[in-house]
């Protein structure tokens, strides 16, 4: 193995060991329980997903319990069934009657429970999706918040449900949240509007380009005419010039 050769190769194993370094950092960073939504327009449905990674070296995961919002409760809320684990949805009453979509609401979905098998217990290097369908979303701008109780097989159980504070770092055991945005219809409707209302200037801009086709039109006329002039005037000092030869013979 030459010298340049043994020089390539630890700078490749270098760079590898950083590589794993990295990602390792990256794995330990993210591993928590988070919420993904695929929608967060105001008043509409979501589905969520909450992706669950096993933390401890020793117990296995075989229960989470997610905390549903009861000043801006879900009225909707159904399970996606995942294999080797039961769901159930709890229903409470609310601390105070809530206005949902023009209906006073006094009962909701307060919780949703997912219990493992022990077959399907999650361990060491592993995570599950939970996914819930749930509506309506509440209002523009509003912070959804869904505490999560995570258990362990050794009794232990982890509790997601740390706020997090703008500016300052992620606390160890962050809350999963998301903050819902325009309504997808009214943004929908604004958009129609926008495109089919003309800009207060448009009629000055069409006007003006009216004006400059106008003007190129004349000129085009001009320019033909005066080309026409010339090729004439051209012929016939041509043919002036023919006849005067031909009286000169």
């Amino acid at each position: 193995m030459n010298t340049s050769f043994r020089r390539t190769f630890k700078t490749l194993t270098a760079a590898a060991a950083a590589a794993g370094i990295v990602a390792a950092g990256a794995t330990a960073a993210s591993a928590h329980v988070s919420v993904d939504p695929d929608d967060t327009g105001a008043n509409g449905y979501s589905h969520l997903t909450f992706n669950v990674p096993n933390e401890s070296p020793t117990a296995k995961t075989n229960k989470l319990e997610v905390t549903l919002p009861i000043d801006t409760p879900f009225t909707s809320v159904s399970v996606k069934p995942v294999e080797g684990w039961t769901a159930q949805v709890v229903t409470g009453d609310l601390p105070k009657p809530v206005t949902v979509a023009g209906t006073t609401v006094t009962k909701a979905p307060v919780s949703v429970v997912w219990t493992s098998d022990e077959a399907h217990q999650l361990g060491q290097n592993q995570y599950q999706s939970f996914s819930l369908s749930v509506g309506r979303l509440p209002a523009e701008g509003t912070k959804v918040t869904l505490k999560a109780a995570q258990s362990y097989t050794d009794g232990s159980v982890v509790n997601w449900d740390e706020e997090s504070a703008e500016g300052q770092p992620e606390p160890k055991h962050p809350a999963p949240s998301f903050v819902t945005t325009a309504d997808d219809d009214a943004a929908a409707g604004g958009a129609s509007a926008s495109s089919a209302s003309p800009p207060a200037n448009a009629e000055a801009v069409s006007r003006t380009a009216q004006e400059s086709s106008d003007a190129a039109a004349v000129w085009g006329v001009v320019l033909g005419a005066a080309g026409f002039v010339l090729g004439a005037a051209a012929l016939g000092l041509v043919l002036a010039g023919r006849r005067t030869r031909a009286t000169g013979k």
